[in-house]
């Protein structure tokens, strides 16, 4: 089984009755199950979107809000989502999250980002283009461009649809 990144789009009172079941439970079972629409993988996009950005010359602003909508923030305590046996994140670091707040900037910033002009800046030759970025983007079946391009579409939608539904984000990996 791959480690790929996750990200929930969920209720505070949603995580309110996670942290409660947790306590509850003599296992701390969170009963972490948020529905399958509000669930993203990314698979291992966050690392090559982050290097095309900054390859692509994306200014610092716009990268900050890319490199939080792909690490999230410790200010929400989610250490009871990280409980043995229950934990969401067991091969990566601690769960994090963002607040409906930073979720509604970061959905603003991505949405003013021109991706397909960052992939512009690549070579035009996938193989090119998949050795200047790195992190294994050379084994991507079809080339990085598409699969980066689907990727961080994905992330700017699922953002904009938490910042619509005014939701909380949790991030792991798993």
């Amino acid at each position: 089984m791959a480690v790929t990144q996750q990200l929930a789009r969920i209720s505070a009172e949603y995580l309110a009755s996670c942290r409660q079941s947790a306590d509850a439970s003599p296992d701390g079972d969170p009963v972490w199950d948020p529905p399958s629409a509000d669930v993203l993988d990314l698979d291992w996009a966050p690392f090559l979107l982050e290097r095309v950005c900054e390859l692509g010359g994306l200014d610092d602003v716009h990268r900050h809000a890319l490199r939080q909508a792909l690490d999230g923030d410790t200010a929400i305590d989610l250490a009871f989502l990280n409980t043995h046996p229950h934990g969401i994140g067991p091969f990566g670091p601690d769960p994090t999250a963002l607040s409906t707040a930073q979720v509604a900037h970061a959905s603003e910033l991505l949405g003013q980002i021109d991706f397909p002009d960052l992939l512009a800046a690549l070579p035009a030759d996938e193989t090119e283009a998949a050795s200047l970025i790195g992190n294994g983007a050379d084994k991507i079946v079809g080339g990085p461009k598409k699969y980066l391009l689907g990727h961080f579409n994905a992330m700017r939608e699922f953002y904009r649809g938490a910042s619509q539904r005014q939701l909380l984000v949790v991030l792991w990996w798993d």
